[in-house]
C-alpha cells in the first residue's frame, strides 16, 4: 500500500522549493543505522514502497524498519493530448520533499553486515545519493 495522507485541507499545491539541507531530521532516533540523503531531491510513494520492500526482504523480516519520510505533497499532471488552459489538473501521485541531510530510513535488530547489505540494495531505488550512518 502506497503512503498518502488520509485527508488534506487543499488538494493542490505550488511546486515551492526544496531545501537545500536539513538540520532538524539529521539524527538518528528509533535505530542503530540509518540511510541518509546527501541530496536534496523529491521522493515519489512508489519509490519510498520500492526501497522499503527491498530493506525488509534483504534483512528477511528480522529486526524493525522505520521509514522517516513522508509524501505529502500532491504532484498534478493534466491529461495526455488535452490542450492548453482549462486549469490545473488533476493529482497524479504524492511526494515527500527531502532535504540534503535528512534520515530517510532506520533499522535496529540486525547485525551490520546485513544492515549495510540492506541499505544498499533499498538506495538503489531512490533517486538521491544517500550514505549510511551509524
Amino acid at each position: 500500500m502506497l503512503l498518502q495522507p488520509k485527508k488534506t485541507k487543499y488538494t493542490k499545491h505550488r511546486k515551492g522549493r526544496l531545501p537545500k539541507l536539513e538540520f532538524r531530521s539529521n539524527k538518528l532516533r528509533f535505530g542503530i543505522f540509518g540511510l541518509k540523503a546527501l541530496e536534496s531531491g523529491s521522493i515519489s510513494a512508489k519509490q519510498i514502497e520500492a526501497a522499503r520492500q527491498a530493506i525488509t526482504r534483504k534483512i528477511k523480516r528480522n529486526g524493525r524498519v522505520w521509514i522517516r519520510i513522508f509524501p505529502d505533497l500532491p504532484v498534478t499532471s493534466k491529461p495526455i493530448e488535452s490542450r492548453m488552459g482549462k486549469g490545473k489538473g488533476g493529482v497524479d501521485h504524492w511526494v515527500a520533499r527531502i532535504g540534503g541531510g535528512t534520515v530517510l530510513f532506520e533499522i535496529d535488530g540486525v547485525s551490520e553486515k546485513l544492515a549495510i547489505a540492506a541499505f544498499q540494495t533499498g538506495a538503489a531505488k531512490l533517486p538521491i545519493k544517500t550514505t549510511i550512518i551509524t
